[in-house]
């Protein structure tokens, strides 16, 4: 045992009490999977040692045989794992052990439901795996040492889990980590040999790094000659001497790689073991992909789409991507170069010969190799969800209901897929009374109306606000379908989404209302009359309103509401205009055009009112309401409710 330096005493960076305790609670049934991190933390270890020793083989130290090994002492009740990876120093050991959910308190506790199943997903999002150990153990040491370093910086690590931790200097003569659990009385099973092999057979047998268990010591036996009686009959067997066969290490996992397995020899349930061993995730994935490609560029992959999304899904900063190997030499955890970004939620790994060793990501972003299984990647993705969306309505509405506003992300990232990515979006429409976002761009063009030859859209802040826009009222008067979009991405979404399968998008809250072949020859006769009639009422409204509006005309899209404002084609969205502010940009003052219902009633008594004051103050009132009804607030509402006031005593005298 080798003797620590005076410990030093440090705080947990987060609620560790709270944290822990929910651990336990959530995943009490189905505790064991707490092996299942501590193992795979340690092969990771591994896997990158063995990358770092492709520049710097002196961090081998002369040991080159990389292993997991587990141990147990039912004596003290002690479970040990360890490993001669690449091991850390102190400053490693503080910023790796000592900042719980270090991705963000606050948000890690304010989605917790009180589900268990949910709040042990929630768990494996916020890549708390090594606490999971204090599941089983009421005190957990860790002994490190960083592969190259002198044996005197090896660092002890001890908690409780009870809002504090201890470091301290030892000396270690091997390299790697050795964390030791010193069990609850209750949980003295995982110090048994057979209960831990066949967890670590369970879990493990994927794994590439060799998982070790020792032997018990089989003792010498003294020879023994045979005896007969009389009759030539045996009464004792004869047995050979044997020599004591000291206890040893023996691998107790296969060991090999899962993906360089033939798919057929390969089951669902290992597949989805390694899936929780490669995304650190507690639920299984809702679908995957593995592939061997051949010909100009050689490459595997091994492709998942989790079924819940992570919580910090939406930061398109954190790091994503896949495991990346070279020849089945671990390179990366995070290489996005293989996976765009609206794609991030996908986990999974993959495997080129093609690469060279040496590889960094400035390497890599360069690389044509690399575009071309990025291309790859992405197209087997996309064609995975297609696929699931053709097959499995359902299965592909929870798909879209977690990822969905990130794949929104796509056609403005990925203008070569753009028609592949739109096919898979799914939005709310007045076809349906549900905010459920289950319309495909491809069904909605098959319900279209004769003579119809544009996709009707309308964005806004909310559900409600959507459905409830007076912008729809000709639409529904004439049963055309519109797609309700209120999702804050959406307005940037249809920016560059501009047709599909040959059909224009058309904002119904921008330009010229054109309904074409759908609008009869006694409409439009109608419509020219009613245009003639109210001509002056639109100059003096348009004089009225000077300085606030960019035109005034008669409306054709509405029918129950007396007025409505629009963009010009060629101006910034209210939505728009609202996004970009949100992030800090810039956006310039533009006019919105002004349309009014010249058969409603309440514009017609303003358009018969001769007190030019009064007819001002209407019309500014109508204005106002047609603002608040597109943009959801006003500039100045105190104005607006005093000069609404001011006319309705008006009305009463």
């Amino acid at each position: 045992m080798s003797e620590a330096s005076q410990p030093e005493v440090h705080g947990f960076q987060t609620e560790v009490k709270q944290l822990l305790q929910l651990m336990i609670h959530s995943l009490y049934s189905n505790k064991e999977i707490f092996l299942r991190e501590l193992v795979s933390n340690a092969a990771d270890a591994s896997d990158k040692l063995r990358f770092k020793a492709l520049s710097n083989e002196g961090l081998f130290e002369g040991d080159g045989d990389l292993r997991v090994r587990v141990s147990c002492d039912k004596e003290n009740n002690t479970l040990t794992i360890s490993d001669n990876g690449i091991g850390m120093n102190l400053d490693e050991v503080i910023e790796h052990l000592g900042t719980i959910a270090k991705s963000g308190t606050a948000e890690f506790f304010s989605q917790l439901s009180g589900d268990q199943a949910s709040d042990s997903q929630l768990i494996g999002q916020f890549g708390v795996g090594f606490y999971s150990a204090f599941i089983v153990a009421d005190k957990v040491t860790v002994r490190t040492r960083r592969a190259g370093d002198d044996a005197s910086e090896g660092v002890e690590w001890v908690s409780a889990g009870e809002g504090d931790f201890t470091t301290a200097k030892i000396d270690k003569s091997n390299r790697g980590t050795d964390i030791i659990l010193h069990l609850k009385e209750d949980e003295s099973e995982y110090a048994d040999d057979w209960r831990l092999k066949s967890i670590v057979t369970k879990y493990s047998d994927h794994i590439s790094v060799s998982v070790e268990m020792l032997t018990a010591e089989v003792p010498a036996v003294e020879a023994v000659a045979e005896e007969k009686d009389d009759e030539g009959n045996v009464t004792t067997h004869g047995v050979e001497a044997r020599d004591v066969e000291p206890a040893k290490w023996e691998a107790i996992n296969k060991a090999t790689a899962l993906w360089t397995r033939e798919k057929a020899d390969i089951s669902t349930d290992e597949y989805k073991e390694f899936y929780k061993h490669v995304s650190h995730d507690f639920g299984d994935p809702l679908l995957w992909e593995h592939n061997k490609v051949e010909g100009k560029t050689e490459y595997t992959s091994l492709l998942y789409v989790p079924t819940k999304a992570p919580f910090d899904m939406y930061n398109r900063e954190k790091q994503h991507g896949l495991k990346l190997f070279v020849q089945r030499v671990f390179i990366m955890d995070d290489a996005e170069q293989f996976m765009p970004t609206y794609l991030r939620f996908v986990k999974g790994l993959l495997d080129s010969n093609d690469l060279p060793l040496n590889v960094s990501r400035e390497i890599l972003q360069d690389n044509k190799v690399t575009q071309a299984i990025r291309k790859g990647c992405t197209k087997r993705v996309l064609k995975m969800l297609e696929k699931l969306g053709k097959k499995d309505a359902e299965k592909y509405q929870g798909f879209w209901d977690e990822f969905g506003q990130v794949l929104k992300e796509g056609p403005a990232e990925d203008a070569a897929n753009k028609e592949q990515v739109a096919g898979l979006l799914r939005f709310a429409s007045t076809n349906e009374d549900s905010s459920v976002q289950n319309v495909s761009l491809a069904s909605y063009i098959e319900r279209m109306k004769e003579g119809q030859d544009k996709i009707y859209y309308v964005v806004a802040d909310s559900f409600e606000a959507a459905k409830n826009s007076p912008h729809l009222e000709v639409f529904r008067k004439k049963g055309i379908e519109v797609l309700l979009m209120s999702d804050r991405i959406d307005e940037w979404l249809v920016s560059h989404l501009n047709e599909f399968d040959g059909k224009q998008l058309q904002s119904v809250t921008r330009g010229g209302l054109d309904l074409g072949d759908m609008d009869d020859a006694e409409t439009k006769e109608a419509q020219e009359k009613l245009e003639k009639e109210f001509d002056s009422v639109v100059t003096r409204i348009k004089d009225a309103l000077q300085g606030k509006v960019k035109e005034v005309k008669l409306s054709q899209r509405l029918t129950d509401s007396p007025a409505c404002i629009v963009a010009d084609d060629n101006d910034m969205s209210s939505q728009m205009a609202k996004l970009m502010a949100s992030v800090g940009q810039e956006v310039p003052d533009t006019l919105p055009i002004f349309e009014i219902n010249g058969e409603h009633d309440l514009v017609k008594h303003v358009a018969d009112e001769q007190d030019d004051d009064k007819f001002s103050q209407w019309v500014e009132v109508l204005f106002e309401q047609a603002m608040l009804a597109e943009r959801g607030s006003l500039k100045d509402p105190a104005s607006f409710v005093a000069r609404l006031n001011k006319l309705m005593l008006s009305l009463t005298k």
